[in-house]
């Protein structure tokens, strides 16, 4: 959420970033919404002094007929209150629902442009393996190798879902264990884990809803909804806090199953594993003073960047433009894997930095010092990394000329020892 007072001070400046953004929101309604909302405040902070005054006229009159007079003038007062303050409770539930239709606003740093195709890449780790046979996609090498069965998987829940078996299901278990491993021991991390379905204040204060509701798996009856990202509820377990002094930075890793309805992607990457309605990640997540929150943003990638370079995966590095940032962003870069057999590069984390967005509207805050006034955190999240595309690049760039696949030296520990799969 953005802060209402610097919308009020900077109406234009806030205008020429929707621009920026390529999208629209309720911007001259939050205004007009605002200058009512304050100027009801008036009246009714008016009206009470006039009540405080003729409560005194009336303890200090004798006279009945002027004491009867002033009494009903009060209570005509107290009507006009009544009515302002009805209609004052209305405008400001209408501001604080439209306030949520507003995004981020890009930082200075992010560059202009309409969409995706303008996005920048910064750097790029590592040179596609030169194959001497035409590498495979994993939707032909899982099934191959007997690792994937994406037919039961459609059988069981429709489409956009798949069985993992065999070494496949504990490929993934090791990528998840020791991406967890790496960043609490190299990196600096608290492990946490989490509830996989969250109340709606949760998503709402992550920034999820209002907007992307149609995206998400909802339970009506307890309105529980379950997680698109660990970042929802591991970004809420300070939620309505006020963080002591010299708390900060806190940064958490999580492993969490995700679940989205992927309505607004109908019709792409509908093969393989690119894009389910479930799917597993490791997700880091940060809360930092305002002052550090970039320097923490470019650790942020690094360490999703480490994770690439232990797998000893070609990756790049991509700074996503203000056309193609997303709601609750400020700034966001991708890293993006080498898919040999798909032959695309494939996003497996985004790591954005939300600035103070998320942390109003989760009310988060913290104390710079004992005596100081609270102030909002910077959060901060990236995956660290993103199942199953990882799991993609592992198998598509380690592939061999037989179809069997070379588990990355880093994962052997967590594979029992196993060097190769092949078919069993």
């Amino acid at each position: 959420m953005l802060d209402l007072a610097y919308i009020r001070e900077h109406p234009e400046e806030v205008r020429e970033n929707l621009v920026k953004l390529n999208t629209v929101a309720p911007l001259d309604e939050i205004l007009e919404l605002d200058a009512r909302r304050r100027e009801l405040l008036q009246e009714v902070e008016g009206l009470r002094a006039q009540k405080n005054s003729v409560s005194k006229d009336i303890s200090a009159t004798r006279d009945a007929n002027q004491r009867q007079a002033l009494i009903a003038a009060m209570r005509e007062v107290n009507e006009r209150i009544a009515g302002l303050e009805a209609e004052l409770r209305e405008v400001e539930a209408r501001l604080g629902d439209v306030l949520l239709e507003m995004p981020n606003l890009p930082d200075p740093t992010v560059p202009v442009g309409r969409d995706e195709s303008e996005n920048v890449v910064v750097r790029t780790w590592g040179e596609p393996r030169a194959f001497g046979f035409e590498p495979l996609p994993h939707w032909e090498l899982g099934p191959s190798l007997g690792i994937i069965d994406f037919e039961r998987g459609v059988k069981i829940a429709g489409t956009r879902f798949y069985v993992l078996k065999g070494a496949g299901a504990r490929l993934e278990r090791a990528l998840i264990t020791w991406m967890l491993d790496l960043h609490v021991q190299k990196h600096g991390y608290t492990e946490v884990y989490v509830p996989f379905v969250v109340r709606r204040d949760c998503l709402v204060g992550t920034g999820n809803l209002p907007k992307f509701g149609d995206n998400l798996y909802h339970d009506v009856e307890d309105d529980l909804w379950l997680i698109p990202t660990a970042e929802v509820p591991v970004t809420n377990l300070h939620r309505d806090e006020i963080l002591p002094p010299g708390s900060l930075p806190i940064r958490y890793v999580a492993y969490s199953a995700n679940f989205r309805r992927e309505k607004m992607s109908a019709g792409k990457d509908t093969r393989g594993l690119k894009r389910g309605h479930q799917f597993d990640k490791v997700e880091m997540v940060k809360f930092v003073e305002p002052e550090r929150s970039m320097e923490e943003l470019y650790s942020l990638i690094d360490n999703a960047e480490d994770v690439c370079r232990e797998l000893k995966i070609p990756h790049r590095v991509v700074q996503m433009c203000t056309g193609d940032l997303s709601f609750t962003a400020a700034v966001k870069y991708d890293v993006e894997v080498w898919a040999p057999g798909c032959q695309e590069w494939l996003e497996v984390s985004s790591c954005s930095n939300f600035k103070d967005f998320q942390a109003r509207r989760a009310n988060i805050r913290y104390r710079p010092d004992i005596n100081a006034k609270p102030r909002y955190v910077h959060t901060l999240n990236g995956s660290g990394l993103g199942l199953p595309r990882t799991m993609i690049a592992v198998l598509e760039n380690y592939q061999q000329a037989d179809g069997s696949i070379v588990v990355p030296e880093v994962l052997r520990p967590y594979m029992g020892g196993q060097e190769v799969i092949r078919v069993a």
